[in-house]
């Protein structure tokens, strides 16, 4: 129904009627507002566009925003409003920000909805809240408690509520470096020879790089495969550059990125770090195969840390990745069965005695039923020798010390290690030595009743193992190139206490000083080289000397 205004224009009610009432009630639940308090700062909905210079230190930017009005945050029909946003250098309530109590090392999620779309963190008391529009959450404090700064923990954007001007304040840089710090590739370059500490808001130095990790509950197994990978130079300098791995929509990857940026940082609040968000991202990767509260063996997490990684951060034109680079070696296994299995093989694939191909390279058979094959390695597990089961005169368990060298000979092509599932016999011999070598020793065995431990005591150099003195080494395949098969230890973790009861620790090098660093979740302190060698040594990580 149209009807005519004094200035000859026909209105039509009747429409806006409608518009109106399909604004104020959706027709279904379904049509219903899916994301509450979604403000201007969401991708989707900006279309920003400076209408004003920058004279007198501000500035005014227009931006398409929700209706304040709509009770359902989705704005209506009717069309979006245009809303214009303040940017101020200066603001009464700077003196209000509370740096003693943020914390972005927590999952952003508002502490009201639980949503993590919109969040933005009170600088004043450090809660995290959803949006900042007039039926936000964020809003609603800032009336109630009186607080009135708050940063968009995704934008990094600093707003003052209720007003809704932007506050545009250098000061507030260093709030910004915490919660998302960053480092320039020179930057990176230099972190191995920065001998400077640097101090936390309580008055405690720490060393980048050389800060504690929350145990949450039973973490101790991932805070100390985390602190001896942070002394892999080429992994930390891959993750501690977003731009490598931009590609990558893995929450594992980016919350491993993030973890390192946190760990390096040298302009952190406080002199620890909680691995929280990772831990989040290690649980629903695994699918709860490793969580909070459960205790597991770092062998294992690691294992399936740098495989998931590496799965995660391969492309399609490119099946390598920076975990390969550092960690994959190769080994030639000979794999002697029984000249039964063999025949019951050979009848089932009517393959005759000669050479294929399988996955993992060439594979060879001869008549005694040898089967020789490549298969590439991220780390090499170490048998250690059964303790023994009696005491001695003094009614004292004799602990047993073994040298490195003599359990590295698993590795020499001639020693044989007996598999009883399936039965065989075999051995191993490396052809490719990786730039990082990881080494596990083998203290756990469980039986049908209980895990125990074998606390055999390792003897293993810091520096200088030469391993072409103890396994045979092929020889380079450049003519220029040399044989690199020297390592030198970084990190060793260890373990104490009894299977189920015990706990880790860490032992890792500070290349600038090269000094010894004793770490246990949140203690961190110096120790003496002679130290690292006197422990129960449970897997240890080399690097080659260049």
């Amino acid at each position: 129904m149209k009807t005519k205004r004094e200035d000859g224009n026909s209105v039509d009610r009747e429409g806006d009627w409608k518009r109106q009432r399909v604004a104020d009630y959706p027709s279904s639940p379904s049509e219903g507002p899916l994301v509450p308090y979604n403000d201007d700062d969401d991708d989707e909905r900006r279309a920003l566009s400076r209408v004003g210079g920058e004279g007198n230190g501000q500035r005014v930017e227009t931006e398409e925003d929700e209706d304040d009005d709509d009770p359902y945050g989705q704005g209506s029909i009717a069309g979006w409003q245009n809303r214009q946003v303040e940017v101020r250098r200066d603001c009464p309530y700077l003196d209000t920000v509370n740096r003693q109590v943020l914390d972005f090392d927590f999952e952003k999620f508002c502490s009201v909805s639980l949503s993590n779309l919109n969040v933005y963190a009170c600088l004043v008391c450090g809660k995290y809240y959803q949006g900042r529009g007039k039926k936000s959450h964020a809003y609603t404090h800032s009336l109630e408690a009186g607080h009135h700064v708050y940063i968009n923990l995704r934008t990094e954007k600093v707003y003052c509520l209720p007003d809704g001007y932007e506050i545009n304040d250098p000061s507030l840089d260093d709030i910004r470096y915490v919660l998302n710090p960053r480092f320039t590739r020179e930057q990176v370059e230099q972190l191995d020879r920065n001998k400077q500490w640097s101090r936390a808001l309580d008055g405690s130095d720490y060393l980048p790089g050389m800060v504690g990790l929350n145990n949450i509950q039973k973490t101790d197994f991932v805070n100390v495969t985390i602190q001896s990978l942070m002394r892999v130079t080429p992994l930390r300098n891959f993750f501690l550059i977003p731009e490598n791995y931009q590609h990558c929509k893995s929450q594992l990857v980016q919350r491993f990125g993030e973890l390192t940026r946190k760990i390096w940082h040298a302009r952190n609040f406080k002199g620890q770090v909680s691995p929280h968000e990772f831990l989040q991202a290690v649980m629903k990767a695994s699918k709860k195969r490793f969580r909070i509260g459960a205790q597991s063996e770092p062998v294992e997490f690691i294992s399936w840390l740098l495989n998931t990684l590496h799965a995660d951060l391969k492309t399609k034109k490119n099946s390598g990745s920076i975990i390969h680079k550092c960690f994959q070696g190769e080994l030639e296994v000979v794999k002697e069965t029984q000249n039964k299995a063999i025949t019951e093989k050979k009848e089932s694939s009517g393959e005759e005695n000669g050479t294929r191909k399988t996955e993992d390279g060439v594979t060879e058979k001869d008549n005694n039923g040898a089967e020789t094959y490549r298969m590439p390695f991220l780390m090499l597990g170490l048998d250690l020798p059964e303790p023994p089961l009696f005491k001695d005169v003094m009614e004292k368990n004799i602990i047993p010390q073994v040298p490195l060298f003599n359990i590295l000979k698993k590795f020499d092509g001639e020693t044989v290690t007996t598999t009883v599932r399936p039965p065989a016999r075999m051995r191993y011999r490396v052809t490719k030595l990786p730039q990082y070598l990881i080494v596990h020793m083998r203290r756990f065995t469980k039986n049908n009743f209980f895990r125990e431990k074998n606390p055999t005591l390792v003897n293993f150099p810091v520096k200088n193992l030469e391993l072409k003195d103890y396994i045979p080494l092929p020889a380079p395949t450049k003519e220029n190139e040399k044989l690199r098969s020297k390592y030198d230890l970084i990190a060793n973790i260890v373990h104490d206490g009894k299977p189920d009861e015990g706990f880790y620790r860490v032992f890792v090098q500070r290349k600038s000083e090269e000094l010894w660093y004793e770490m246990q979740d949140l203690h961190v302190s110096e120790t003496l080289p002679q130290m690292v060698a006197l422990s129960e040594a449970y897997m240890q990580i080399y690097e080659q000397q260049q």
